[in-house]
């Protein structure tokens, strides 16, 4: 049997789609298996069980990238397609079996929203598989010792970003003698890009209890670090999503995206999100290409107490 799974470019939807491609090898064993996905996501991926390869779809003028992967996949058949991207062009490749994301409104996270698509009841929670190498890496990085508190300061636009002083505070109080964290060790991820956002929580907590994964740990190495920390807190992204996968207890920070569709996903997971609604944040009309944040009015005390909720909800001191 041959699979050919149709995901994201982006990071954060590719892992929301991921324990749809785990249910498939699970209900397939043996069947030779092509990830089609953007360049960032493609790393994710690299351990599928019966993966053949990865397309990776690197955007082209004129929607050449899908006249690519039309062009790679033409010659095959295909049992089974799914594409949740929804690309007409995937209905032209020979298969015997095709199910393609159509963008729904209903009030649900992505994950239950993509899982119906194949006809599961249940949700089909995120799932990475990772190569040894990365554990490994992980290991090496955070070895045993104090409890790590893991950050994701940065965002794919600056709307969603948390001020930063802010995360600095959060730190303090968090970490202090006394505190649910007292003595943790810190792990601030972003990406090469974001370093420079980052920057000053680096310097803020720069000594040994710091780990510096920063633009500088590739995503499944950063993936199994997450795994290996006591709390995850950072704004919505990408990184956000793999560490909620990751199994960590996760609190993702929310204000100018919607948490009903994309809110951390398992049972260790909370969000707390600023005052103001997505829809009072984000109205019609408003300019995208702005370089403040959005999220000023979500309060250190409000992010706190959320987090001290979430540890104590997950049986974690």
């Amino acid at each position: 049997m041959r699979i050919l799974f149709v995901t994201s470019t982006r990071i954060g939807d590719a892992v929301l789609s991921s324990g749809l491609l785990r249910h498939l090898v699970d209900s397939h064993p043996g069947a030779a298996i092509t990830v089609a996905c953007g360049p960032p996501a493609a790393p994710l991926f690299e351990a599928v069980p019966g993966l053949e390869r990865i397309i990776v779809m690197a955007k082209q003028p004129w929607s050449g990238h899908w006249l690519r992967l039309w062009g790679e996949t033409v010659t095959t058949y295909w049992d089974k397609v799914i594409d949740l991207r929804g690309s007409p062009l995937t209905a032209l490749i020979p298969h015997g079996w095709r199910r393609a994301w159509r963008s729904v409104r209903t009030p649900e996270h992505r994950v239950v929203q993509v899982s119906r698509l194949i006809g599961l009841d249940q949700p089909a929670a995120p799932y990475l598989y990772v190569p040894p190498r990365y554990r490994e890496a992980a290991e090496r990085l955070i070895p045993a010792g104090a409890p790590v508190l893991a950050l994701g300061p940065t965002a794919n636009w600056r709307g969603k970003e948390w001020p930063i002083e802010r995360f600095i505070e959060l730190v303090r109080r968090l970490t202090a003698p006394g505190a649910p964290l007292a003595g943790a060790r810190l792990a601030v991820s972003g990406a090469p890009s974001e370093r420079a956002a980052a920057q000053p929580l680096l310097d803020a907590f720069a000594g040994p209890g710091l780990i510096d994964l920063a633009g500088k740990s590739d995503l499944m190495t950063a993936f199994a670090c997450f795994a290996r920390a006591r709390l995850y807190i950072g704004n919505d992204s990408g990184l956000m999503h793999m560490a909620a996968a990751s199994g960590v207890p996760t609190l993702g920070l929310f204000g100018p995206s919607p948490e009903v569709h994309y809110a951390p996903f398992g049972s260790d997971c909370a969000y707390v999100r600023a005052p103001e609604s997505y829809d009072e944040l984000m109205p019609p009309g408003f300019d995208v290409n702005i370089t403040y944040t959005l999220m000023g009015n979500l309060s250190v005390d409000a992010v706190e107490d959320a987090a001290r909720r979430l540890l104590a909800l997950t049986g974690r001191p």
